[in-house]
């Protein structure tokens, strides 16, 4: 994972104001994968609130020339990366992609949806790593069609160590503009949620499969 110059505390605090997360330490959601959780994370509220909108797309361009990152063409991961990653081409000029789940079953059967040139150096942008899969499938994928991938970046990170190792095994270099830590500690100064609810929000990101 490479750092950058970013405020990682003002992305977290926006992303709470405008409720993109949620904390429910006392009454948990249900994710897809049936793990219970104190944290909902729908990055796609940002859309909707156009200076946080607009902040979000600065940090993603101050982080990749923070890290000399270069890339000549910018992919996002549908569907959340779609929109932020399309902001982000049109603010480096860049041409841009977007990667779907799974090949269409129908029509052209693509993928991989735009006009890119094989030899581009491809940024994929995501809004939430999680366990890293969804994106680094992505990553497999275009590298899969002979893209060149120098690297991901995304919204947010829960920060779980499971991530960190698929980044590693696939040997994809990856930012986030906030992180986990950055948000427990920003949701309690400003009073998100009690000093009390510290403790349960941290042992949750330790073994989230077994947290109830």
């Amino acid at each position: 994972m490479i750092q950058s110059n970013f405020n990682s505390a003002k992305i977290a605090e926006f992303l709470l104001k405008i409720k993109a997360i949620k904390l429910q330490p006392k009454d948990p959601f249900t994710w897809a994968s049936g793990w219970k959780s104190p944290i909902y994370c729908d990055n796609r509220k940002i859309l909707s609130h156009p200076q946080i909108r607009s902040a979000v797309k600065d940090e993603f361009v101050k982080a990749i020339k923070a890290n000399s990152l270069l890339p000549t063409a910018i992919a996002g991961v549908a569907t959340g990366g779609i929109a932020i990653g399309a902001l982000v081409a049109e603010s480096l000029n860049l041409p841009f992609c977007y990667v779907r789940s799974s090949a269409k079953a129908h029509g052209l059967n693509n993928q991989i949806e735009g006009g890119l040139k094989t030899d581009e150096k491809v940024l994929v942008i995501e809004d939430l790593i999680s366990s890293g899969k969804s994106s680094l499938a992505a990553v497999k994928a275009l590298t899969e069609n002979n893209y060149n991938v120098i690297g991901l970046g995304a919204i947010f990170s829960y920060g779980f160590k499971k991530a960190e190792e698929n980044f590693q095994m696939a040997n994809c270099t990856y930012f986030t503009l906030t992180n986990y830590a950055s948000l427990i500690e920003i949701a309690a100064s400003n009073r998100y949620i009690d000093n009390n609810e510290i403790d349960t929000l941290n042992n949750w990101r330790k073994s989230p499969e077994t947290w109830s």
